[in-house]
């Protein structure tokens, strides 16, 4: 079912399909005359406005029912007279890299030169659709990877429509132009800049087919490149959400109910409103049928003091609260039930197997706890409104914005932000502090306050309150023979579903079973598994954590496959290589990398340490891991990590470093203590970093990134560097302790 705030008449086209509801009608194509008028203005020539991305020129109308908005130039390029190339991107960019991915394969193709190429971010406007998913989507590491041939093909158009200017101007064949570094050549040594062209250029139709180039000719593609956003954020001045300033602008934070779903019993704001600098105390609906207290102030610290002055009764009688430690017994009383089956291999060689394995993890919820917090801006003006915010699925925001505003959808205008991280934080199905956002701006005009509305959540509101990874328990009983031959895997899940009550429910969860919570299981090896899946209902909003259900999946398989190896006396690594067979080429290649990086096998490791292998693959990109770890003071220690990286061609392989990396980090804080959500009586317990523990710059390990030479067209890279590091970690202290671990955080008592 959908959520209540989203009709189904909203969704993309594609989501529409799905669900079998009938398809939105196409936008109608604005008139060549009024958009060459637009266009014009201030010099700007490719994409001024992205609205009137199907009016190129004659024969646009003809163009739009071959060309999709997704394939046409004006949205995504604009060309200065000065040869300025700023290239639109059609993702939200919150630390991967795509404000500088996507512009290299457009300014590829563009021929641009690439020290006057620029970025900025889109809006929920049609042309930015995911052109895959026919949706705004930045997700499931999905950016470059659909957007490849998309950005390939923009860059072509536009440099076929400036040699097609510049023929003109020179009364000549373009087929005998060509460019180089933001310039048209001619065969007698005449020169135009991109700049020059741009306006003529305009005009003129936009081809529906273009030649891409030969990869071997990729100037910019596959180079090292330090990314566009590095300067202004290594600064300081780089603008986030958070930084938005609307004249007028007033900032909001809100009392969120200590239970999730509780409602107010009483509302005491005397003491609130008599703080200087509060503008109004307004009572808001919020997620999950939640109620609220929004304080309304000229700053942000004036509006915290006014709720911190609050006096507030919650009814909590209604909604369950949660106990984490009644919610594991409750989670392995499940794990013995029947259910839902994703494999059902047959489990009759299990008890006659030589060698037997049992075990049981666990797996605690996880805060996303991006460094900037949560916020969204919003300004009403009569039967429109604009917003302002980070977002990962702006069309779907904007219809639930649209929807609590009572505005038409065509009238709402969401200017997509630079985010300081999110880690999925910042796509919700329920839209949950866009919506928050929208209905305080609501209130504040009811209430005669007609000024935007900046919303601020702290650090200790996105911990306490937001959404998380969802607790899991897996349950496994394995049979094996002397030689590692697994006969029989019985297999148990434990956890609740992401994808129920979201748009994606209807194409993800199958036969009950949420495929994000299983993805990662068995595959790459080829083992009889009966895999069973328990999907409780329980009072804690949870959502899709980097990486998804590899965060867990990956450490069980790779944990096990470790420890049948070493109860079979096999090498880890070669273990693992006769298990991939001739049909995994991929992981094959990356763990081989990675162990001839790291001198695995051949290099002796200082006393204390041991090694530690793990490889996953998710998202389509494969990556291992061989590492270094030893056992301080009764405390895990990560001191190297090698990597081997199989994500097809890297498009700017330093940010694909970066993002193994960071992914690495964030694996890494699953581990350490202090790395867990608890609930007691249906309170979080923690709040901030200092008790919900990230890793510090002591803890990080010195990291070697290297990735496979590949031709072929690239994979996701943003989220598959994280699965591997816990259980190639894990791995190496057992080889320290003897004593496998079960449970995230690391328990070594």
């Amino acid at each position: 079912m959908l959520p209540t705030h989203i009709d189904p008449s909203e969704l993309p086209r594609t989501l529409q399909r799905l669900m079998a509801v009938d398809k939105r009608e196409e936008a109608a194509p604005l008139a060549r005359r009024n958009f060459l008028k637009l266009a014009g203005i201030g010099g700007l020539a490719l994409g001024a406005f992205p609205q009137v991305a199907m009016a190129q020129a004659d024969g646009a109308t003809k163009l739009a029912q071959t060309l999709k908005p997704t394939q046409q130039p004006s949205a995504f390029v604009q060309i200065a007279p000065n040869g300025e190339v700023t290239v639109t991107i059609n993702r939200l960019e919150f630390g991967q890299g795509v404000q500088t991915g996507l512009p290299m394969i457009l300014a590829e193709e563009l021929d641009a030169d690439w020290s006057l190429v620029r970025s900025q971010s889109g809006s929920n406007d049609a042309a930015y659709f995911d052109p895959l998913f026919g949706m705004h989507i930045t997700g499931g590491s999905q950016s470059i990877k659909n957007s490849f041939t998309q950005y390939r093909e923009l860059g072509a158009r536009a440099r076929a429509m400036l040699l097609s200017a510049a023929a003109a101007r020179w009364k000549l064949d373009a087929a005998t132009l060509r460019t180089q570094a933001g310039m048209v050549l001619s065969p007698d040594g005449r020169k135009l800049g991109y700049g020059e062209l741009a306006e003529a250029a305009m005009a003129l139709p936009v081809p529906e087919k273009v030649t891409l180039k030969n990869p071997k000719d990729f100037r910019l593609i596959g180079q090292p490149t330090t990314r566009l956003d590095a300067g202004a954020k290594s600064s300081g001045r780089q603008d986030f959400g958070i930084d938005v300033k609307q004249p007028g602008q007033l900032t909001a934070v809100v009392a969120h109910p200590p239970v999730f779903g509780a409602r107010l019993a009483s509302v005491d704001d005397s003491a609130a409103r008599a703080v200087k600098g509060v503008k109004a105390v307004l009572r808001v609906p919020l997620d999950r049928g939640a109620e609220g207290v929004a304080v309304v102030a000229d700053g942000y610290w004036p509006a915290k003091q006014g709720r911190e002055a609050l006096k507030l009764k919650w009814d909590t009688a209604a909604v369950e609260k949660v106990d984490s430690d009644k919610q594991l017994a409750q989670y392995r009383e499940l794990a013995s039930q029947p259910g839902p089956r994703k494999f059902d291999a047959d489990m009759a060689p299990l008890t006659k197997a030589p060698r037997q394995l049992q075990a049981e993890f666990v797996f605690p919820y996880l805060a996303h706890a991006p460094m900037e917090p949560l916020n969204c801006t919003v300004k009403l003006s009569g039967d429109r409104a604009e917003l302002w915010v980070g977002s990962q699925c702006a069309g779907l925001d904007a219809a639930a914005a649209a929807r609590v505003l009572g505005v038409k959808p065509e009238r709402v205008k969401l200017h997509v932000q630079m985010a300081g991280g999110g880690f999925g934080r910042r796509f919700s199905a329920s839209s949950d502090f866009v919506v928050e956002a929208c209905q305080i701006a609501k209130a504040m005009q009811a209430a005669g306050l007609n000024v935007p509305v900046r919303l601020l959540w702290s650090r200790e509101d996105d911990i306490k309150g937001g959404y998380y990874r969802p607790m899991h328990l897996h349950r496994a009983h394995i049979g094996f023979d002397a030689q590692g031959k697994v006969l029989a895997w019985d297999h148990v899940i434990v956890g609740q579903s992401i994808t129920k009550g979201s748009i994606f429910e209807q194409f993800q969860l199958k036969n009950g079973i949420d495929g994000t919570a299983t993805e990662g299981m068995r595959d790459p090896y080829p083992l009889p598994m009966r895999l069973t899946v328990q999907h409780p209902e329980v009072n804690v909003p949870v959502l899709w954590w980097r990486s998804v259900g590899s965060t867990h999946t990956a450490f069980v398989m790779e944990t096990l496959i470790d420890e049948i190896a070493r109860a079979t006396r096999q090498d880890p690594v070669a273990y693992r290589m006769r298990l991939f067979g001739k049909q995994h080429e991929r992981h094959r290649a990356a763990l081989q990398l990675a162990v001839d990086k790291s001198g695995y096998g051949k290099r002796k490791l200082p006393a204390g340490r041991a090694w530690g292998v793990a490889v996953h693959e998710s998202f389509n990109t494969v990556v291992a891991y061989v590492v270094e770890a030893s056992v301080k003071d009764g405390q895990p220690v990560l001191h190297r990590v090698t990597s081997g990286v199989h994500c097809n061609l890297a498009v700017n392989p330093r940010s694909v470093e970066a993002q193994v990396q960071g992914a690495a980090v964030m694996g890494l804080s699953m581990c350490l203590p202090g790395g867990a959500i608890t609930l007691k009586d249906g309170v979080v317990q923690q709040s901030n970093f200092g008790d919900f523990a990230v890793p510090r710059i002591t803890d990080v390990p010195e990291f070697e990134v290297h990735i496979v030479r590949s031709a072929d067209a690239p994979t996701g890279m943003g989220e598959p560097g994280l699965p591997p590091l816990a259980p190639a970690f894990a791995n190496a202290i057992v080889q320290l302790t003897g004593k496998p671990l079960r449970q995230l955080p690391f328990n070594l008592a």
